[in-house]
């Protein structure tokens, strides 16, 4: 472990969560000329899901920072120009194209497992290969099949080698088409300057530290790890030389680390008011955000629905620097329907009933029917903004 120099700032707690807002995205102005490419490149990774309740994540990631970007605007920006790739990050995750070699580390300890949940078949890698030189792009159904049977977990033969070949880095993932993945060869479609695992772990580790505290702003050691899911002895062996700086935050209780350049000019500007996704990288990690947010957040969306407490894709709602409600979102025809939310007090309802208004918006909704909020006593004045909102 490096021996770190003592802590030469000293932050209040409210200036690291402005650090951390900057940081994000959520404050001062949108770069809206780098667009969608642009916060991939700002935040390093961007997670992917399956659930699509508004949108799916990979798409309200953007869109909680520049507004209401065309939802095939998006996508475009992500797959075209061989401009990012999709790996194992924080878990499946978007990133820019130009860190591919600094995923060598992860790529190499995937073909040294000696463990696996899937039975690979002989011939089956080769197989899949030869397939896309020849064909590719293609997806799993396309090489053949991607289950066995119905179960999702039942995977076969052909999509075993497929995701082996992606995770060794033989095989990238191009696109999605229908949510499925489309995989070709990383010859053709990583640029050929960026095609090499010659940067050793350390190398990729210290990138990667770098990019998740300029991405943070400021965090623990658990919070930089958490980030691209590094492990804490991984964090400990190149924090040192990272470039990050290490500061102390009033309450957090523990050493922190700093991008020196976020610390060079105090963060100010106009505070974003947005849905969050669950997945958002602001919030994805919990006790980061009940630390600096005095927020807890849990997705439930995999909770029995009779233990639900918020819903079962309860997004935060992030206003003026703080996270001042959560909506259980769903949608009927051209209506966005409120199933349930909550709200930090009577202050946070114009808040609330813009976010609403400004999704639907975004999501072709011409109309916005709140059904349950968690406090009575506030409907009225949450339904009171939509109204004029909506007016």
């Amino acid at each position: 472990m490096t021996t770190l120099p003592p802590p030469a700032t000293e932050l209040s707690a409210d200036e690291a969560r402005r650090l951390a807002l900057r940081a994000q995205g959520f404050l001062g102005a949108p770069d809206r000329r780098a667009g969608v490419r642009g916060v991939l490149r700002h935040l390093g990774a961007v997670q992917l899901d399956t659930i699509s309740v508004l949108a799916r994540s990979h798409e309200l990631v953007p869109y909680a920072r520049l507004g209401a970007v065309g939802r095939r605007t998006v996508d475009d920006a992500y797959w075209t120009d061989t401009h990012a790739f999709e790996y194992w990050s924080h878990a499946a995750c978007i990133l820019p194209i130009e860190e591919w070699p600094h995923f060598a580390f992860r790529r190499r300890a995937y073909r040294n497992r000696p463990h696996w949940n899937h039975h690979l078949p002989d011939g089956d890698y080769d197989r899949v290969v030869k397939q896309l030189r020849t064909e590719g792009p293609l997806t799993a159904t396309d090489l053949g099949g991607a289950k066995k049977t119905s179960e999702w977990w039942d995977w076969s033969g052909t999509k075993v080698a497929v995701e082996r070949a992606l995770m060794y880095g033989e095989v990238v993932c191009v696109e999605r088409r229908g949510w499925k993945r489309v995989y070709d060869l990383a010859e053709r479609a990583v640029p050929a300057a960026l095609l090499h695992d010659d940067l050793d772990d350390t190398e990729c580790l210290r990138r990667l530290v770098r990019l998740a505290g300029q991405s943070l702003g400021v965090g623990t050691r658990a919070d930089i790890a958490d980030y691209h899911r590094l492990k804490a002895e991984q964090v400990d062996a190149v924090i040192g030389d990272s470039g990050l700086v290490p500061v102390t935050v009033q309450g957090w209780g523990r050493p922190a680390w700093a991008d020196p350049a976020a610390l060079e000019t105090p963060p100010r500007g106009r505070h974003r008011t947005t849905l969050l996704s669950p997945f958002d990288s602001l919030i994805w990690e919990r006790a980061r955000t009940e630390r600096i947010f005095g927020f807890t957040h849990r997705l439930e969306a995999y909770v029995p629905k009779q233990k639900r407490v918020h819903g079962y894709f309860a997004m935060p709602v992030l206003a003026g620097g703080r996270l001042v409600g959560r909506v259980d979102p769903a949608r009927e025809g051209r209506t966005l329907v409120v199933k349930q939310v909550t709200l930090a007090g009577r202050k946070a309802a114009p808040a609330v009933a813009q976010a609403l208004v400004e999704a639907a918006s975004w999501v072709d909704c011409t109309d916005v029917r709140v059904e349950r909020v968690e406090a009575p006593e506030l409907r009225e004045p949450l339904t009171r903004e939509l109204a004029r909102l909506l007016a």
